[in-house]
């Protein structure tokens, strides 16, 4: 027993490991939900010191806090935040919906690392967690509030940065092959021409498209619960507080955080965090189609479409020597289906909310903050080490245009859908060239066949 010390809440006395900043809230918790090994991010931890930090620096200014209280709140608020103390967070996500737990578990920390400040010894309660850390706060607006800094602080930071850095590489890539004409295909048959430059011009596109929905999705983020407390009444609270700590975080974060005009929904619902996982999977989505196709298109090297060289990263077989794989498509896609089935778990849980309160809080950040983190890490990887070593290889594209009996689409506004149905299936079923039919049934005089079948023609109006 030398190696814990007592600790007390309302529920009576615990012991708690000596060398831990955490009290007896946190310490029923690890006895309460041992429940997997899922623990919230360091970058959730670092939204509520944020938030901790916030309030009492407003509750020393509304005068509901000692300065000297205050003062070391702040201190080991930002220690916090600095990421000093990440290994005082041991609490899984599958406890209590509404994240008390943790809450809790921050402001022992934090009430600890103050009373050690102070010269007192951990435990004291010199700085009280709940009347001094919790000051003028409820999980209930705490926790909402830290779902929405952390998410808002890693889409600005991680993943708006990864995918424009992928943007850019694409960019690059339809530069670099906006000239080179293939064969464009639909329902993964031969269609029409097309250029390189104009398939990467709608991967392109997707990505604008997602970093606009991702974005327009932040005025809703920007917006905190902190101040409704229990129910979102704001019961304990000062009227300026919510105000007033909203702009204090605005300071802190750098980032245009306000206060929620009606608490009641910021609590009970969760529209925002669904919302910002729809654009984040929407996005997600579209990554899935670049991968596919880009795998697709580096299919063989000889036997299959062949159309791109794809980079080297590694042997790809255990049995097969010299084999190569598109590992890299193969982690997107995988991350893909990972975000996909986050974005069903945050969508069923953001639709329980039940009167003044959504009690499924925390399975909801963990999965968006996971999504946030795998997409913004698989576009930069994705970028580095498939799409900017990709490849062209053109002889197996010139040989499939010469080869594509698509190219006949040219011919009907000269000789008709019917007769260009009939050329294109007799070139087909004879194994020869549209060409050969062509001048065999006399359809075009033949200086003017290479002119009206050239690829490049087609692959604009």
């Amino acid at each position: 027993m030398s190696k814990y010390r007592k600790e007390i809440d309302s529920l009576g006395e615990l012991f708690v490991p000596k060398d831990r900043y955490w009290g007896a809230q946190t310490q029923r918790s690890i006895g309460n939900f041992p429940i997997g090994n899922e623990k919230f991010p360091p970058e959730f931890i670092r939204a509520m010191g944020i938030i901790k930090q916030a309030c009492a620096d407003i509750n020393q200014d509304l005068g509901l806090i000692a300065p000297d209280i205050s003062k070391t709140i702040i201190q080991a608020s930002k220690e916090v935040i600095e990421g000093k103390f990440n290994s005082e967070f041991p609490l899984v996500i599958w406890q209590t919906g509404s994240g008390t737990q943790t809450n809790m578990n921050v402001n022992e920390v934090i009430a600890n690392r103050a009373s050690e400040i102070l010269g007192a010894k951990i435990g004291s309660r010199k700085i009280h967690p709940n009347d001094h850390v919790n000051r003028s706060q409820s999980s209930n607006d705490v926790f909402p509030t830290a779902m929405h800094i952390s998410t808002v602080e890693r889409i600005h930071y991680h993943l708006l940065p990864s995918l424009n850095h992928l943007l850019m590489a694409l960019k690059h890539k339809q530069e670099e092959f906006k000239d080179i004409v293939k064969t464009g295909r639909t329902h993964l048959q031969d269609a029409t021409p097309i250029t390189f430059g104009q398939v990467f011009s709608g991967y392109i596109t997707q990505i604008e498209k997602g970093i606009s929905r991702i974005n327009n999705t932040l005025p809703r983020l920007y917006e905190l619960a902190i101040g409704g407390t229990a129910v979102g009444t704001g019961l304990n609270s000062h009227p300026d507080f919510a105000t007033k700590v909203a702009q204090r975080i605005n300071e802190i974060t750098q980032l245009p955080f306000k206060a929620s005009k009606n608490k009641f929904e910021g609590l009970a619902a969760h529209d925002a965090i669904v919302e910002a996982s729809s654009a984040i999977k929407i996005t997600a989505i579209s990554l899935m189609k670049i991968a596919n196709d880009v795998r697709w298109m580096g299919s063989g090297p000889r036997t299959g479409l062949g159309e791109l060289i794809l980079p080297s990263n590694e042997p790809g077989s255990s049995i097969m020597p010299g084999k190569v794989n598109p590992t890299q498509a193969e982690a997107l896609t995988q991350v893909v289906v990972q975000i996909i089935g986050n974005d069903t778990t945050i969508s069923i849980a953001g639709s329980q909310g039940n009167f003044e309160l959504n009690v499924f809080k925390p399975v909801m950040i963990y999965n968006l903050l996971q999504s946030i983190q795998l997409l913004g890490d698989v576009a930069v990887s994705f970028a580095n080490r498939c799409i900017d070593g990709l490849k062209v290889n053109h002889l197996k594209i010139k040989h499939d245009l010469e080869q594509n009996l698509m190219l006949v689409t040219a011919l009907t506004p000269i000789i008709g859908y019917d007769k260009a149905a009939e050329v294109a299936h007799k070139a087909y079923t004879q194994n020869r060239t549209l060409k050969e039919i062509i001048l065999e049934e006399n359809l075009i005089k033949e200086k003017e066949i290479d002119q009206i079948l050239d690829p490049r023609r087609m692959t604009h109006p």
